[in-house]
């Protein structure tokens, strides 16, 4: 048509360039962190990596999450902020820190019955994917830190069992549903459950009776 300038033609072989950090942004990053994570764990992913993947640049991860742990939260589509998670329970006698924590997990489970926390431990069990990032996130993003504030040893071992008992008490309360547990009421659940969730946070985990020498295996 007379008048109309024909379209600028990209020259074979020359590149685009990155997108520019529009509305769509955001999807494209979950959707590259997702990968990535699932692919070499929240250690092994790095910011450049899931720029790259997604097309843009590193800096939009900032821009949109602020970080690569916003970013790794944001990708399992758990509601809650692992910073504002840890500042709600650290404060306080060490001694009763899973007081606080075992209610305070029980909150964001009984958001709409469970909501993307059951979503996702109900996938656990069919995707290792899924369940590497699930145990990530439980034991490195938010336990691990909150281990390296109280407990006297072995970080990494005391993690990781208190993961599995938050895991293992989701999975049974809220998929499976196992009665009485799935409809008792908080105080009950953090009774029976916390005093064992101390003992991985800051008590004996070597098989020693507290105070004393030798093993906790009966006599002989």
């Amino acid at each position: 048509m007379a008048g109309v300038a024909a379209p600028e033609q990209t020259p074979p072989g020359r590149r685009r360039g990155r997108r520019p950090g529009g509305a769509d942004t955001r999807a494209q990053l979950l959707d590259a962190a997702r990968a990535e994570f699932a692919e070499r764990g929240f250690d092994g992913a790095t910011v450049r990596a899931i720029a790259e993947r997604a097309g843009v640049d590193a800096a939009m991860v900032n821009h949109w999450f602020g970080g690569k742990e916003a970013l790794f939260t944001a990708s399992l589509d758990i509601p809650v902020d692992p910073a504002m998670l840890i500042n709600d329970v650290l404060p306080g006698p060490p001694e009763t820190l899973a007081w606080r924590i075992v209610p305070r997990f029980l909150q964001l489970w009984d958001t709409s019955g469970g909501g993307q926390m059951v979503t996702l431990v109900r996938s656990i069990a069919a995707h290792e994917a899924a369940a590497r990032m699930m145990r990530e996130f439980v034991s490195r993003v938010i336990l691990k830190r909150v281990v390296e504030q109280v407990a006297p040893d072995r970080y990494e071992l005391r993690a990781a069992l208190a993961g599995s008992q938050l895991i293992g008490l989701g999975m049974v309360r809220y998929v499976l549903r196992l009665e009485p547990l799935a409809s008792a009421d908080h105080a009950t659940v953090v009774a029976a459950v916390a005093p064992n969730l101390q003992r991985y946070l800051t008590g004996e985990i070597d098989g020693q009776v507290p105070g004393r020498s030798g093993s906790m295996k009966p006599d002989s």
